[in-house]
């Protein structure tokens, strides 16, 4: 994305801004949401590539720093991570793992949530089992995009943060129900 339209370019002040971060051991997508007034605007988006041949140690270290650098950037209120899914083998799902936990790192200052893939892609496509062309056309129609991403990782990200939004908008309006409700 153009970093034109980075954070601080509209006239509006943000409600809340979350980054939705994908993580991956070559690639990890993030994406920046506002949401003001119930009303979504994408601020930005990417992917931290690594060199898939960089051993895993120096790929987590890339990942720890440049997802800490968008944070520190784009200054979000929450982050929201997409949590393990099931990995081929064990080692790929330590892999995973190992990535989630750089990026946990980077975002450790600020509340994080995390979602599983299949409550991500229900929250957005009303189908826990959705492909990725499906959740990425419904990341652009959510955030008034012409077309999705071009990287798979970025709208995955995009849509942690769009599925945050919609479970933090939920959560308030169950509490102010609950809190209008009279004891019997």
């Amino acid at each position: 994305m153009d970093p034109s339209k980075a954070a601080g370019d509209s006239g509006n002040q943000p409600g809340i801004r979350v980054v939705g971060l994908d993580p991956g051991s070559r690639i990890a997508g993030w994406g920046a949401v506002d949401e003001t007034e119930g009303r979504l605007r994408v601020v930005d988006f990417g992917v931290v590539r690594c060199p898939p041949r960089d051993p895993l140690v120096l790929r987590l270290q890339r990942l720890h720093r440049e997802i800490g650098e968008v944070i520190q950037r784009l200054r979000p209120d929450e982050v929201a991570v997409e949590s393990v899914f099931s990995a081929a083998s064990a080692g790929a799902a330590l892999t995973l793992g190992h990535a989630r936990g750089a990026v946990l790192v980077a975002a450790a200052d600020l509340p994080v949530a995390e979602y599983s893939p299949r409550s991500v892609k229900q929250a957005l496509t009303g189908y826990g089992a959705a492909g990725k062309g499906s959740v990425a056309g419904m990341v652009a129609r959510r955030l008034g995009m012409a077309e999705p991403p071009d990287a798979e990782d970025a709208a995955d990200a995009l849509a942690v943060a769009i599925c945050h939004l919609d479970a933090r908008r939920a959560e308030a309006r169950l509490a102010r129900a609950a809190a209008g409700r009279r004891p019997r």
